[in-house]
Parts: C-alpha cells; sequence; structure tokens
C-alpha cells in the first residue's frame, strides 16, 4: 500500500499499479468544489510531486511519432484517420493526448483566431508563430502546416523556400497547400526537396473570391470530372495525402477508392479515409458562422461567457479574492513594519 494525498490534504491509501516504471494509483470520484463530483486520477507520484493525468496521457509519450508511412498503412488497414486543426500550446497539447493522428496547423486561424474576414490576410509570419506554438505542445501527431496566400503562388522557387522555413524555423513534419492541376510542379518542387505535400481540393477558401464564397464545389459531372483528375495528378506528383472539401460525398467515395493515398474529408462524407475539422467549430468557440458540415461536440463560447459573468459579479460584490486566494504576511512581520512605518 502508498498513501496519495489530495488536494485537499485529504490522505487515502491505495495500492499501485506500475506502468512503465512509474506507479500510478487509480481515480476515484469524490466531492469537488461547489458539491460537483470530480474525477481524479489516474495521480502520479514522481520526485515527491503529484500530478492529475487524464486517461490516456500516460500513453501520449509512448505512443509512437505518426509519420506519413503510418497514415499510408493505416488506410491500407481500413482504419480512419483522425485530424484536428490546433492554433496554440495547450490546444495543440490536448489535441496530442487525444490520441489524433494529425495535427494541421491551418490558415483559418486568420478567422477563428485573428479575426479576419477570410484567410487571405494570414501571412508567414503569422503561421510560423502559431506552428512553433504547436510544435511545442505536440510531440506524437503528424504536424503540417498550412502554407498561406501567395507563399506558394508567386513562383517555385519562393514556394520551396517558404516551404523550407514550416519545417526549419517551425519544427513542421509537412505542408499543406491548395489547388490541383495548375499547382502540380510547385508541389513536384517542394517534394523533391524532401519536403511532405498535403494537397487540398474542393472549396480552396483561398480562392474564396474566384469560387464566388465559401460554397460547395463539383456539383455538376464536368466539374467532378476535373476534381477527379486533379487527385490523380496530385497523387502522381507526390502529396502524400489529400483533404477534399465541401465536395459531394459520392464523388469523395470515388476519389478515396481511386487514390493509393489517404484522403481527408472536411464537409465530404463519411467514405474518405479520415476527417478533419476545425477546432473552433468541433468545440463551439467561433460565433460568426458555423459551416454546415461541422459537428459542435462542445459549447465552450457559452461556457466561457458564464464563467466570466461570475467572475464578473464576484468581483463587483467583493466574494472574489477570497480569503484563500490572498497571501498573508506573519504578525510578528507585520507587526515590525508598523513599528518600521512610525519611525
Amino acid at each position: 500500500m502508498a498513501f496519495v494525498l489530495w488536494n485537499n490534504g485529504e490522505s487515502r491509501a491505495y495500492p499501485p499499479e506500475r506502468h512503465g516504471g512509474t506507479i500510478i494509483f487509480s481515480s476515484e470520484a469524490r466531492p469537488g468544489p461547489r458539491g460537483a463530483s470530480v474525477r481524479n486520477g489516474p495521480y502520479l507520484l514522481t520526485e515527491g510531486t503529484l500530478s492529475t493525468l487524464s486517461p490516456d496521457a500516460h500513453s501520449t509519450s509512448e505512443r509512437k511519432k505518426i509519420t506519413i508511412l503510418a497514415l499510408r498503412q493505416m488506410k491500407a488497414r481500413g482504419e480512419r484517420i483522425s485530424m484536428l486543426t490546433a492554433y496554440d500550446y495547450p490546444t495543440a497539447q490536448a489535441v496530442d493526448q487525444a490520441g489524433l493522428e494529425v495535427i494541421l496547423v491551418g490558415d483559418s486561424l486568420g478567422m477563428v483566431v485573428l479575426g479576419y474576414e477570410n484567410t487571405l490576410p494570414v501571412t508567414m509570419d503569422e503561421m510560423l508563430h502559431h506552428c512553433r506554438a504547436v510544435r511545442r505542445g505536440a510531440h506524437a501527431a503528424l504536424l503540417v502546416g498550412d502554407m498561406p496566400f501567395l507563399s506558394y503562388q508567386v513562383s517555385d522557387e519562393e514556394a520551396l523556400r517558404n516551404a523550407g522555413r514550416f519545417l526549419q524555423e517551425a519544427g513542421m513534419d509537412a505542408v499543406k497547400l491548395e489547388g490541383g492541376g495548375k499547382r502540380s510542379e510547385t508541389i513536384q518542387r517542394i517534394v523533391a526537396a524532401g519536403i511532405p505535400v498535403m494537397g487540398h481540393l474542393g472549396l480552396t477558401p483561398q480562392s474564396v473570391h474566384q469560387l464566388g464564397g465559401f460554397r460547395p464545389q463539383a456539383r455538376t459531372a464536368a466539374a467532378a470530372r476535373r476534381l477527379v483528375e486533379d487527385a490523380r495528378l496530385l497523387e502522381q506528383v507526390g502529396c502524400f495525402s489529400l483533404v477534399l472539401e465541401s465536395v459531394p460525398r459520392q464523388l469523395a467515395a470515388l476519389i478515396t477508392r481511386q487514390l493509393s493515398i489517404p484522403t481527408l474529408g472536411i464537409g465530404a462524407g463519411a467514405e474518405c479515409d479520415g476527417q478533419v475539422l476545425v477546432v473552433h467549430d468541433l468545440l463551439g468557440l467561433f460565433e460568426r458562422f458555423t459551416p454546415r458540415f461541422a459537428k459542435q461536440y462542445a459549447g465552450l463560447h457559452a461556457e466561457m461567457q458564464r464563467a466570466f459573468g461570475e467572475y464578473l459579479a464576484e468581483v463587483r460584490e467583493g466574494t472574489f479574492p477570497g480569503p484563500e486566494h490572498a497571501i498573508d504576511m506573519a504578525d510578528d512581520e507585520w507587526a515590525a513594519l508598523q513599528d518600521l512605518l512610525r519611525e
């Protein structure tokens, strides 16, 4: 038996379970603040410290680094691939610990983090800044940096230089860029330099003005045929995977069957090899609009408003901070200070 000290100072004995040479203590529900039930644990006891781990947190460090080969093997085995966006350290850490295979640092950060009207104003410096934060938070997931508008369209030389910066300066494992046949030579040049490229077809947000807005694509036979041809071409020039955004589910399923590289759908039906969502849509953090194809798994914007309102009320009422949040001076030191001030 060994003793575990809860955060509230209560000591309890538990039989330890060894995991990878570290003692892990089983979790147990206990009363929490304001009567809520809190599940604490498992607790990790190392070097005299005590920390709470998520149920799978200890597996993150043990999980092998996800590679391009691993994604191909998942497709071959019929296993679905999960990808989410992340733009900062804590979100990347949470996504990585949850066990997702791929994290995309998308240029969607321009809208959901920086408040731009669309993704066009996003710069290379902004992308690299957020990529570095994600790199510090995620260690097992494959990390993909989204190449922003005009970072790869001007020339192949500039595209190669900017793609390299994602790996060299921001620690990304791969880059993503939008477009089909017109980008084939650029992609081929980047891949030839040893930089993995994820393609992106269908609704390509950097072409929002050319497409007439954020609208579904390839809904006619002619447009669908062009998309199939572009998908085949992107595989031929070396893309390791392909995002299909806002295209008919039947078309996405057809392309998925025809390609040997994994497809990741966003608004493209359930028959792609994997799925991707913008994390702010998933968490209910972006209030301006929610795409039809996005599923909201939480309502964090509303929860943030509730918490902010409660904080505001307690500050105005003078109930926060309470004694437990304050720092006290020893009585003798306080008395000594009074004496000093009277001198």
